[in-house]
C-alpha cells in the first residue's frame, strides 16, 4: 500500500443507524441494512456522523438497563435477609434470648482504663463471645440507662452496666451489658426496639 492511500481522505458517505437498546453506530451508505438496526435519518461524512451521535448518544447504558434501573429505583429490591449463624434463626433473635458470654472489645490492648475512655466517648464495643468468629457490635451509650455507680476504673474492679443502641441485620436493637472490671467480661444481650412510625 502507497503512503498516498493512506493519507487519501475518506470521502465515503455513511449514515447513522441504531438498534433497539437505543446503541448507536454508522454503516457506509451503499451497504444494506443490518438486522436490528434501523436509520436515524442522519447521513454524511464519517466525521459528521461520528459528531451526531457524541451528540445524541449520552447515555450508553442500554435501554433495557435503564428500564431496569428505573424500576428498581421505583421498587426497590427486598433487603437481603439478615445473615445467619445458623440457617433456622437469624443471630438477632439469638441474641435476644437469654444472656450470653460477652466481653469489652478494645484494641490494642483491654484495660479498665481503656474501656472508661470508649464510656467518655459515648460509644463502646461488645463482642457476643459464643457466636461463630464473635460478633463485636459497636453501640452509642445510652448514659442514663446505664450504671457506673459500682465501677472503680482506675483499680479495674467492680461493675459497669452498659446500654446502647445500634442496628444489626437491618434490625434495631438495644445491647444490654454486665462487665465485670477485673476481667473485662460478662453476661449480655439483645432487645429488639419497635420501628418508629
Amino acid at each position: 500500500m502507497h503512503a498516498s492511500d493512506v493519507d487519501k481522505e475518506d470521502t465515503t458517505i455513511y449514515r447513522v443507524v441504531v438498534n433497539d437498546e437505543e446503541q448507536y453506530s454508522i454503516l457506509p451508505e451503499y451497504k444494506d441494512s443490518i438486522a436490528g438496526w434501523r436509520d436515524v435519518g442522519k447521513v454524511g461524512l464519517k466525521a459528521d456522523c461520528l459528531a451526531y451521535i457524541k451528540e445524541v448518544w449520552t447515555d450508553m447504558t442500554p435501554l433495557s438497563l435503564r428500564k431496569k434501573m428505573a424500576e428498581w429505583a421505583k421498587n426497590p429490591p427486598p433487603a437481603p435477609p439478615p445473615v445467619t449463624e445458623t440457617n433456622e434463626q437469624p443471630l438477632v433473635d439469638r441474641l435476644s434470648e437469654g444472656d450470653h458470654p460477652v466481653e469489652v472489645g478494645l484494641r490494642p490492648e483491654r484495660t479498665a482504663q481503656l474501656f472508661k475512655e470508649a464510656i467518655d466517648r459515648d460509644f463502646v464495643h461488645i463482642k457476643f463471645t459464643e457466636t461463630r468468629g464473635g460478633t463485636e457490635l459497636g453501640m452509642r451509650l445510652d448514659r442514663q440507662a446505664s450504671d457506673f455507680s459500682k465501677a472503680d476504673f482506675a483499680a479495674a474492679t467492680g461493675r459497669a452496666y452498659v446500654e446502647g443502641t445500634l442496628t444489626l441485620d437491618y434490625v434495631r436493637v438495644r445491647c444490654i451489658a454486665d462487665i465485670d472490671l477485673s476481667t473485662l467480661k460478662g453476661r449480655g444481650h439483645l432487645v429488639r426496639l419497635e420501628a418508629v412510625a
